[in-house]
C-alpha cells in the first residue's frame, strides 16, 4: 500500500467576489509526493472538531505555505507589517497536529507550515524581517525566480536533514516572518547565515519543518526530490 499524505489545503477566491472560493494546494506537492510513491490527498480547512476524522485517513501529514500566522496564535498583537491571516486556518491545522501527534504520525512543515508548528508547540514568531534587531538577508527573493536557490543554508549533519542534504545547501527564498522564539519541542537544524532559522525538527516526535520551498524547486534542484522522497518513504 502507498503511504497517503495529507495536504493541509489553503483556501483563496478564484475571480474579485467572495462566491466563488477554492480549496487547493501548490501542484508540485502533488507531484513531488506522487513521483515519491506516495499518495497525496487534500484536507481542505474545516472544524477543529474534523480533525481527528482526517487524520484517521492518513499515514502522515504534510503542512504548505501560505498566510502568515495570526499573531493570535501566540498571544501578540497585530503589527503594521503583518499580511494576510487566516485564523480559521491557523486553529484546523493546529488540531491537524494536535490529532497526528496523538496517534503518532510523521509530521512536515514548510515555510508557514514549519512557523505553525513553531506556534503549535508555544514558541513565537517576528511578524516582519524588518523588525530583527540587525539587517538580514532577502528571503523575499522577488523578482528572481522561486525554482533558483539564492542563499546558503548551514545544515546540522547530525538531525534528520543531514540524512540527505549537505552541511552548506543553497535554497531558494519566499518568507517575511521567521522564527523569534523556539519552542522547547524543537532543536534547530539549518540555519541561514544572519542566524535566522531555516529548520526545525521535534527532540520527541517525528516532526520536522524547512522554511524554504523544496516544492518550487522540485523539477530544478535534483536534491529538492530528495526531500520527497525521504518524507514519503523513511520518514517515520
Amino acid at each position: 500500500m502507498k503511504p497517503i499524505i495529507g495536504i493541509a489545503a489553503n483556501e483563496q477566491t478564484m475571480i474579485d467576489t467572495d462566491s466563488h472560493w477554492i480549496s487547493y494546494t501548490p501542484r508540485n506537492f502533488v507531484s513531488g509526493i506522487q513521483n515519491a510513491g506516495g499518495l497525496p490527498l487534500l484536507l481542505p480547512i474545516g472544524s477543529v472538531e474534523d480533525a481527528k476524522s482526517y487524520v484517521q485517513q492518513i499515514d502522515k501529514l504534510l503542512l504548505a505555505g501560505g498566510q502568515d500566522v495570526s499573531p493570535e496564535s501566540y498571544g501578540a498583537l497585530p503589527h503594521q507589517k503583518l499580511g494576510a491571516t487566516n485564523h480559521r486556518r491557523d486553529l484546523f491545522e493546529m488540531a491537524l497536529v494536535k490529532e497526528a501527534l496523538k496517534a503518532k504520525k510523521p509530521i512536515i512543515g514548510v515555510c508557514r507550515g514549519m512557523q505553525l508548528l513553531n506556534v503549535a508547540f508555544g514558541g513565537t514568531l517576528l511578524q516582519d524581517l524588518s523588525l530583527a534587531d540587525a539587517p538580514l538577508l532577502k528571503h523575499v527573493q522577488v523578482p528572481t525566480p522561486f525554482e533558483l536557490p539564492t542563499h546558503t543554508v548551514e545544515i546540522d549533519i547530525n538531525t534528520r536533514l543531514g540524512e540527505f542534504l549537505p552541511q552548506t545547501y543553497q535554497v531558494n527564498s519566499f518568507h517575511h516572518q521567521v522564527i523569534d522564539t523556539l519552542a522547547d519541542e524543537f532543536i534547530v537544524t539549518a540555519t541561514a547565515p544572519d542566524g535566522v532559522i531555516e529548520g526545525i525538527e521535534s527532540i520527541n516526535h517525528s516532526i520536522m519543518g524547512v522554511q524554504w520551498h523544496p516544492e518550487l524547486a522540485y523539477f530544478t534542484v535534483e536534491k529538492e526530490r530528495e526531500f520527497f522522497n525521504y518524507f514519503v518513504q523513511k520518514f517515520a
